[in-house]
């Protein structure tokens, strides 16, 4: 799964990278060490001819939900039933987006009492883009949220000793096609979502702190 990442890249370089032409409304730019379910996420959609930058809440809440709670059940969606499961099947299709990272933390399984956190990153240290999936949801007053959820698959090899699941990371060259809304055919989309490359990646443990989203400062990044 993906539970926890980081974003510190400076705005200016997230706009160069991923060729922003405008940002959303009320878009609010901020960087975390700890971006938790539940917060607001950076996110690049494409009209097919602009890349957008906007922030969507953390756990996707389906268009047709009765309660958004169950957002916080949807901050991932498998790569495996994403196609088929009527909480994503749709926004797989036509709402599909890039989440924004610098690294994410996976904790051990090994021994549920004393589970050890692990900063995962591109050796390069470059930003990368998670597949996302993104929706709408109109409350009964009328307001309307919008939010996310990352797509996982299974653990590249120098993820598995750690947990058996990641983020999909795409590559560089299949951010745009991934975003691309006039690409709706499942067979075509499933290609982008397989583990990435253990070679051009990195692990090492850090503090317990990032246990709590209260913790937000660069010691959580330190090796230890």
């Amino acid at each position: 799964m993906c539970g926890r990442f980081t974003i510190i890249a400076p705005y200016e370089y997230v706009i160069y990278r991923f060729a922003i032409k405008r940002s959303a409304p009320k878009f609010e730019f901020r960087q975390s060490y700890n971006v938790a379910p539940g917060q607001k996420i950076m996110a690049v959609v494409s009209d097919g001819s602009q890349n957008r930058l906007g922030d969507l809440k953390w756990g996707l809440i389906p268009p047709w939900a009765k309660d958004p709670k169950i957002g916080y059940k949807l901050i991932n969606a498998r790569a495996e039933s994403v196609a088929d499961k009527p909480s994503f099947q749709k926004a797989f299709r036509k709402h599909r987006c890039l989440i924004i990272a610098d690294s994410f933390y996976e904790w051990t399984h090994d021994n549920p009492k004393n589970k050890r956190p692990f900063r995962f990153k591109l050796k390069s240290g470059d930003l990368f883009a998670m597949a996302g999936l993104w929706e709408a949801w109109r409350s009964p007053e009328g307001g309307v949220t919008h939010s996310a959820a990352i797509i996982t698959t299974d653990a590249n090899a120098l993820m598995a000793p750690i947990h058996n699941r990641m983020p999909v990371i795409l590559r560089k060259e299949d951010e745009q096609k991934w975003i691309d809304p006039s690409v709706q055919q499942s067979e075509q989309l499933s290609l982008f979502l397989k583990p990435y490359a253990s070679k051009e990646m990195e692990a090492y443990e850090v503090s317990r702190d990032v246990n709590s989203p209260r913790h937000d400062d660069a010691h959580l990044i330190d090796r230890i």
